[in-house]
């Protein structure tokens, strides 16, 4: 089974181009249910009739595990057994008839603007990890990137000159995203005044360095912004996202075209984007509650 599922990971990485965070989480998945199968006396190719499915999808429940996470799980199975229907190593897919949790779509966490002003404001510009710090948070807000596509970003990444960055998301899609003003003057100050002594080789083309002059890693820029939010005094629980979501919504409260903000976010699906259509139609009637004097 281990020979079938590295088999199906090189044909996932090649042929849907996937990133190495999505191969992973296929990876994970597909471990934790083979593990399952070997348990109980299983196989991939072990007939139906027994049930093991469902009975994987019942342990998973029994654990806690959350509805998205169930339905991330029954998608990576799923994939793995179409896969192997294709490979001719089943000639049934027994996970067809299976259906997905239905999720409830939380809306994004999002900061009101006055908490993205004091965020931004918090790095020590004085400083060469302040100057990178508020270069990253300013471009996370004015891009909307994905904190792994931050992380990911080398110094030709980004054109000062022109004022746009290029990003490389996920199935390896590329966009060209705007920098407004305050995010290039931050990454300008950065790249000119703090970078070059942070960095430990000169020709690592890493746009963004730890403490050890290595690319900062996921991990890093999460301890790096709740940090700064809890010097902001920003309550609500923050995470890279809400950077994200937050440029997102802030756009279409302020009449940008969905698919425009479709493209800079890097959606495949453009109902994926209009979850933040909600989330402005929610706070449109927060403030209408507030502020209307018969409300």
């Amino acid at each position: 089974m281990d020979a079938w599922l590295d088999q199906f990971l090189q044909y996932v990485e090649v042929e849907r181009g996937l990133s190495k965070n999505t191969l992973d989480s296929y990876r994970r998945d597909l471990l934790t249910y083979l593990t399952f199968l070997e348990s109980r006396g299983y196989t991939v190719t072990s007939p139906y009739e027994h049930g093991y499915i469902p009975q994987y999808v019942q342990e998973l429940r029994a654990k806690g595990r959350a509805t998205a996470t169930v339905s991330r799980n029954l998608a990576s199975i799923r994939s793995f057994y179409s896969f192997l229907v294709r490979e001719r190593i089943l000639l049934f897919d027994p996970s067809q008839h299976m259906e997905t949790p239905r999720m409830e779509r939380k809306l994004p966490r999002v900061l009101i603007m006055e908490d993205v002003d004091r965020l931004l404001a918090v790095p020590d510009a004085a400083t060469s990890k302040g100057l990178r710090d508020r270069a990253m948070l300013e471009l996370l807000y004015a891009t909307g990137i994905r904190v792994s596509e931050l992380v990911s970003l080398n110094e030709h990444d980004v054109n000062l000159t022109a004022s746009f960055l290029r990003c490389i998301g996920k199935g390896s899609k590329e966009r060209i995203i705007p920098l407004g003003h305050m995010a290039r003057q931050a990454v300008l100050d950065y790249v000119t005044k703090a970078r070059s002594s942070m960095v430990r080789d000169p020709l690592d083309p890493s746009l963004f360095v730890n403490h050890l002059g290595v690319r900062l890693s996921r991990q890093g820029f999460w301890k790096i912004i709740k940090k700064h939010a809890k010097k902001a005094g920003i309550v609500a629980d923050i995470t890279p996202h809400t950077l994200r979501h937050s440029f997102a919504t802030h756009l279409l409260e302020n009449g940008a075209d969905l698919r425009a903000v479709q493209e800079m976010l890097g959606h495949a699906d453009i109902s994926t984007t209009q979850v933040y259509t909600h989330v402005t139609r929610s706070r449109l009637q927060d403030v209408y509650q507030k502020a209307h004097p018969r409300a």
